[in-house]
C-alpha cells in the first residue's frame, strides 16, 4: 500500500518536473524563434526579393564565399547604382539592434558604399552609414540599426550604395542578418561625469608641414602677427594678369573689364608691379609666396578699362558696373551672350610669356633654392574658364586640354627654375575632381553618360591627371605636379563664404568639416555621400603618382566674424595637421582682428610672443569629437607638448584627459580663445597635468595646452594676462 502511494507521488512528480521543463524548453525556443533574422545564407530567404537598380547581381556564385557554397557578386554599371534587398513583409525592428554582413572587394577593394535601410513606402531612410571594403580577405561588418533607423522601427530593405561618383569593380556580400537585441547587456552611455580624452605622445607620430595655415592675400600686419608660413596670389584675378602691364581682367567676377593695379611709377614696368610688391611683402615677414601663373593663353591687353561686353556693343544686358558701362555679359532673361571677341580686353599669350615672368621673378628674387618664389599654382580652376572667363574662352575644357596645358606650362617653369615647386590641377570642387568641363556642358543628366571620360576609359579626371603626369615623368625625367591641388568649398546650405547663420546652419557648419577625413560623414548636400577629402586625395596619390604632395589652394567655411566660425577653423587647421595635409591656404583671409584670425593664432603665436602648435603630430582621441574635438602635438624645438581642445558646443563640458607616451611637468599653461570674450586669448591659471587629470570646457572655446617635460622646472606663473593685440 504504502509503496503504491509512494509510486503514485514519484510519477506525479516526474510530471510536474518534465511540465515544468517542457515550458522552459518551450519559452527557450519561443526566444530563439526570434532569435536572428537571415536574409541571405546560401541564398535569399523566403519573403526576399532583389529590387537592384543600375546592377548586376548573382546570388549563387561559388568563387569567392565567406561561408556555405554561395555568396552574393554585384557589380555596379552606373555612379548611384544601388543593389537592393526588399522584404515582401514589413519588418519589425525593434527585437534586432545590429545589422552584419560580410564585404570581400576583390581584387581591387576599396569599394565606397553607403548602406541604407527603407522604409513601408520603399524610400530610402535617410540615415546612411559608409563602408569600405578591402582587396582579397572577407571583412566582417556590423552596424547599429540606431544609425541607420532615424527614429523609425518598420522597414522593408536594404541598400547598398555606392559613393565613389564613378562605376566601381565587382564585390561581394555574405551571410547577412539581424542580429537578436542582448538584453543581458546594459545600454553603453558616456560618463556622467564628462567626456573622455586620450593622448599617446608616443603613437601616431608624423610631422606637420607648417605651410598647412597658409592664406589668400594676407595684408603685412596680419602675416606678420601669424608669423604666415604661405601666401597664395590666386583667384580669377590670377587668371589673365599681365605682369608687364600690371593689369588684370577678373572675368566674371569684374564685369569682364580690364583693371589697372595702382602704380605710382607705371613707366618702370615691369618693375615694382603688384605682383613684385607681393613678394616683397611676404619675404619681409618670412612668408613663403605661392604664385599663380596664367594657363588660359590670353592676357590683359593694356591698363585701360575695356570691357568684354560693353554697353555700347551690348546694351540690353542684365546689369552693368556703376562707372565705366561694362556689362555682366547676359541678357536681361539670364541667357548668356555668345560670339564675343577676345580681342576687345586680351592678348594671345603662351607658356613664353609665363616663363618670362618667371625669369623677371628669379632675376630680382632668386631660384627657388636661394630665397626666391618657391612655389607656383597651375592657374585657377580651369574647368570653369567657359564661364567664369567666358568672353576669352567659351569653350569648356577637356581632359586632353588640360593635360597638354599642364605638360607645357609646367616644363616652362621648370625650365627656368628647377627646383621650383608646382601645384596643379587647382580645381574648383567636388565635380571637377571627377569630370571635365566638356562632361558637364553635355547638359541634361549628363553625369550618367559623361561622353569627355567615357572616351578616357571611365577613368575619374583626377586620377587620369595624375596617371599622365605620371607618364610624363616617366618618359622624361622631369616631375612636372609636385602637389595635387584642389580646392572645396563645403556645399551644405549657409557654410561656405556665408555668414554664421541661424543656430541649424551654425551647427551644420561644425558638423561639416568631417567632410574633409570621415567615412562616415555623409554630405549634407547635393553631394549626398562620403567626401573625406584628405584621405581620398592620398588614395588617388598613392595609386597613380605617388610621391605627390597634398595641398588645398582655396577652402572656406564661412562666419570667420563669429564664433561659430573661429570654432569651425581652429578644428579645420587640426584635421589639416592630424591628417597629414602639406598645404592649404584660406581664401579669403579675416580681418585681424576677427575671430578667424584667433583660430590661426592658437597654433601660429597663441602667447603673443611666437608660441606654436607643435610641428610633431601624435595621437589624440574624443569619446566625442564632435563636441569636444582634440589635436595634440609636439613641439621639436623644445619637446612641449600642444594640446588643443575645441568646445563645439554652447554649455560648459567636463573633459577627463589620460596622458601616455610623455612625462609632463606637473603644471602646463593654458591659452583661451571663447565666446565670453572675442578681442583676444587670455592666458588661465596654469592646470596641474599628470597621467590623468580633469579640467572644464567653456561653451564655444578654443584651449590650447602646453605641457613641458617633466625634466625641465613649471612654467612661471603669470596667469590672468591677456595677450595684447
Amino acid at each position: 500500500m504504502w509503496k503504491r502511494g509512494y509510486m503514485r507521488v514519484f510519477l506525479f512528480l516526474n510530471m510536474f518536473i518534465g511540465l515544468v521543463i517542457g515550458l522552459m524548453v518551450w519559452s527557450l525556443g519561443g526566444s530563439q524563434a526570434q532569435a536572428d533574422m537571415v536574409i541571405y545564407g546560401d541564398s535569399l530567404e523566403r519573403n526576399w526579393e532583389n529590387w537592384s537598380w543600375d546592377t548586376i547581381v548573382n546570388f549563387t556564385q561559388s568563387e569567392l564565399k565567406n561561408s556555405g557554397s554561395t555568396a552574393i557578386s554585384a557589380i555596379y554599371t552606373q555612379s548611384q547604382a544601388g543593389l537592393y534587398l526588399h522584404s515582401t513583409v514589413d519588418i519589425d525592428t525593434s527585437p534586432y539592434d545590429t545589422l552584419r554582413f560580410n564585404i570581400h572587394g576583390g581584387a581591387k577593394g576599396n569599394h565606397t558604399l553607403k548602406v541604407l535601410l527603407t522604409d513601408t513606402e520603399d524610400n530610402l531612410i535617410e540615415s546612411p552609414v559608409a563602408v569600405t571594403s578591402s582587396a582579397g580577405i572577407w571583412t566582417p561588418i556590423e552596424i547599429p540599426l540606431v544609425n541607420l533607423l532615424a527614429g523609425q522601427t518598420l522597414i522593408r530593405g536594404i541598400v547598398w550604395q555606392s559613393s565613389a561618383g564613378s562605376v566601381q569593380p565587382i564585390f561581394y556580400i555574405d551571410d547577412i542578418s539581424l542580429l537578436i537585441r542582448d538584453q543581458k547587456l546594459p545600454p553603453t552611455t558616456l560618463p556622467t561625469t564628462g567626456l573622455v580624452l586620450t593622448i599617446n605622445a608616443a603613437m601616431d607620430q608624423h610631422p606637420i608641414d607648417p605651410n598647412i595655415y597658409g592664406l589668400n592675400f594676407a595684408d603685412a600686419a596680419l602675416a606678420a602677427d601669424l608669423n604666415l608660413p604661405i601666401n597664395r596670389w590666386g583667384g580669377k584675378v590670377a587668371t589673365r594678369y599681365n605682369w608687364q602691364l600690371d593689369a588684370t581682367n577678373q572675368g566674371s567676377d569684374g564685369f569682364f573689364m580690364n583693371t589697372p593695379y595702382n602704380n605710382t611709377y607705371p613707366d618702370l614696368l615691369p618693375d615694382d608691379s603688384a605682383s613684385d610688391k607681393f613678394i616683397e611683402a611676404n619675404q619681409a615677414t618670412a612668408t613663403q609666396s605661392l604664385l599663380t601663373v596664367p594657363l588660359i593663353g590670353w592676357s590683359a591687353r593694356s591698363r585701360d578699362r575695356d570691357c568684354g561686353f560693353s554697353a555700347a556693343q551690348y546694351p540690353d544686358q542684365q546689369q552693368f558696373d556703376d562707372v565705366w558701362s561694362c556689362g555682366n555679359g547676359l541678357l536681361p532673361d539670364g541667357t548668356p551672350i555668345t560670339g564675343s571677341d577676345p580681342l576687345a580686353t586680351s592678348l594671345a599669350v603662351d607658356e613664353t610669356f609665363v616663363s618670362s615672368w618667371v625669369a623677371h621673378v628669379v632675376s630680382r628674387y632668386g631660384l627657388a633654392d636661394d630665397g626666391g618664389v618657391r612655389f607656383y599654382n597651375l592657374d585657377n580652376e580651369p574647368m570653369m574658364w567657359h564661364r567664369t572667363h567666358r568672353d576669352v574662352h567659351p569653350q569648356p575644357l577637356s581632359y586632353d586640354q588640360l593635360r597638354d596645358l599642364t605638360y607645357r606650362y609646367a616644363a616652362a617653369v621648370k625650365k627656368v627654375d628647377p627646383e621650383a615647386k608646382i601645384l596643379g590641377p587647382v580645381a574648383w570642387g567636388w565635380a571637377d575632381y571627377f569630370y571635365s568641363a566638356l562632361d558637364q556642358a553635355a547638359g541634361d543628366n549628363w553625369w550618367q553618360n559623361p561622353p569627355d571620360r567615357n572616351a578616357h576609359g571611365g577613368v575619374p579626371l583626377v586620377e587620369w591627371y595624375l596617371w599622365q603626369m605620371q607618364q610624363y615623368e616617366m618618359e622624361n625625367g622631369l616631375r612636372l605636379i609636385d602637389y595635387l591641388d584642389l580646392h572645396y568649398y563645403p556645399q551644405a546650405a549657409g557654410v561656405a563664404m556665408s555668414e554664421a547663420g541661424d543656430a541649424d546652419t551654425q551647427a551644420r557648419r561644425l558638423r561639416s568639416t568631417r567632410a574633409l577625413w570621415d567615412p562616415t560623414y555623409i554630405d549634407e548636400s547635393w553631394i549626398g555621400e562620403p567626401v573625406r577629402l584628405i584621405p581620398r586625395m592620398r588614395a588617388w596619390v598613392d595609386t597613380y603618382y605617388p610621391g605627390t604632395k597634398l595641398a588645398i589652394s582655396e577652402y572656406n567655411w564661412g562666419a570667420l566674424d563669429h564664433i561659430n566660425g573661429a570654432l569651425a577653423q581652429a578644428d579645420i587647421l587640426g584635421i589639416f595637421g592630424r591628417e597629414g595635409l602639406d598645404l592649404a591656404t584660406l581664401w579669403s583671409p579675416p580681418a585681424f582682428d576677427e575671430p578667424g584670425a584667433f583660430a590661426f593664432r592658437i597654433y601660429r603665436n597663441y602667447d603673443g610672443s611666437g608660441g606654436s602648435f607643435g610641428d610633431w603630430s601624435v595621437k589624440a582621441d574624443s569619446s566625442d569629437q564632435a563636441k569636444l574635438a582634440i589635436y595634440a602635438a609636439r613641439r621639436s624645438s623644445d619637446d612641449h607638448l600642444t594640446v588643443v581642445v575645441i568646445n563645439k558646443s554652447s554649455r560648459q563640458l567636463t573633459g577627463s584627459i589620460n596622458l601616455s607616451g610623455y612625462t609632463p611637468a606637473p603644471q602646463a599653461a593654458v591659452y583661451r580663445y571663447a565666446a565670453d570674450d572675442l578681442s583676444q586669448i587670455v592666458r588661465w591659471p596654469d592646470q596641474e597635468v599628470s597621467a590623468e587629470f580633469s579640467t572644464d570646457f567653456p561653451p564655444e572655446s578654443i584651449t590650447l595646452f602646453e605641457l613641458s617635460p617633466g625634466s625641465l622646472q613649471p612654467l612661471a606663473d603669470d596667469i590672468d594676462q591677456p595677450i595684447l593685440r
